[in-house]
């Protein structure tokens, strides 16, 4: 009998140590807290963008007024405003004119849509297109474009063109001949950071040069209808005279059978491309012969994708083209 207990008291210890012998050390240790993780694990939520926090109105193209997020309407205009196929810089460049150019629309009512910020006429405003819309025209490369243009807002959250801290007239225009125009030049008011600058675009430009061609019938009857009083009898070759230069080599006045009229004037006149231009008449009709595209004022678009070419980011970009400004987050409402 003592033999079978010694053996049943040696089973009992056996079965009792064995598992605890087996467990590796360090396992028998307390379970991480339901709720807490591993700190490699840790998940982190980003903080929301400046943009996606911002709400601007716009009066769409059918008259209805849309309530979005900053960073939605910016990419409708910069896939608007500039080829996606450009420069991720110039991109980015674009993406903080157009927001400057918003900001400064949201600081003062506009009496062409006093309901909304911004329209999308973009003889009012800026460029517009949904993303559809544009998804389109880009055909095989849309998810590349879309994903550019979203980068391109995204990496210059709130960040806009000041100058003494508010935002400036932030306008652009598609290409130069060589060189920008002063703001009073066209528009007649001196703006400090809207002065000219050399712009390095070229013969890249697509449709760089251009022409417009008149019978000097439709000449005459174009001009004749708006300056009355200019004289365009004899030989068309004698109708122009005295061409005054503005400061990029364009047009600033020329004189048309008698009458002073600027090449402003002109170009909307006869749907020129650019006050850069010249002019050949004589009994065949008239002929413009024009450089660029737009206003001159401000930045070019394809001036901008050549400096990015050139390495240039697009805070150099930007100051570049706005004389003396800062580039920079900017909170609408706040000095």
């Amino acid at each position: 009998m003592r033999q079978v207990a010694v053996a049943a008291l040696a089973l009992l210890l056996a079965l009792f140590l064995l598992p605890l012998m087996l467990v590796p050390q360090g396992e028998g240790e307390l379970p991480v807290e339901s709720g807490s993780l591993p700190i490699d694990h840790t998940v982190v939520t980003p903080e929301p963008s400046l943009d996606s926090g911002r709400q601007v109105t716009v009066k769409l193209e059918d008259g209805t007024v849309e309530t979005m997020a900053m960073d939605d309407y910016l990419w409708r205009v910069v896939a608007a405003e500039m080829p996606a196929a450009f420069e991720p810089e110039a991109l980015k460049a674009q993406a903080v004119a157009a927001r400057t150019y918003t900001y400064a629309k949201m600081e003062r009512t506009t009496s062409a849509h006093p309901e909304a910020d911004v329209c999308t006429d973009v003889n009012c405003c800026q460029a517009y297109r949904t993303q559809e819309e544009a998804a389109t025209s880009w055909g095989s490369n849309a998810q590349m474009y879309t994903e550019k243009i979203t980068a391109a807002v995204a990496d210059t959250d709130g960040v806009a063109v000041l100058y003494d801290g508010s935002p400036i007239q932030a306008v652009f225009f598609s290409s130069a001949d060589g060189r920008t125009v002063d703001a009073v030049e066209v528009w007649g008011n001196a703006v400090p950071y809207l002065t000219g600058v050399d712009s390095p675009e070229g013969e890249e430009v697509p449709n760089y040069h251009s022409t417009v061609t008149l019978t000097t019938e439709e000449f005459k009857t174009t001009l004749l209808a708006e300056y009355p009083g200019a004289d365009l009898s004899g030989d068309p070759s004698g109708w122009f005279s005295n061409t005054v230069s503005n400061s990029a080599g364009g047009v600033s006045s020329v004189d048309v059978g008698g009458v002073t009229i600027s090449g402003q004037e002109l170009r909307t006149l006869f749907s020129l491309r650019s006050t850069s231009f010249t002019v050949s008449a004589g009994a065949d009709g008239v002929t413009f012969a024009v450089t660029g595209y737009g206003h001159g004022v401000g930045m070019s678009q394809y001036g901008a994708n050549a400096l990015a070419q050139e390495g240039k980011s697009y805070e150099e970009i930007l100051k570049w083209y706005y004389t003396g400004v800062e580039v920079e987050q900017y909170t609408p409402g706040q000095p």
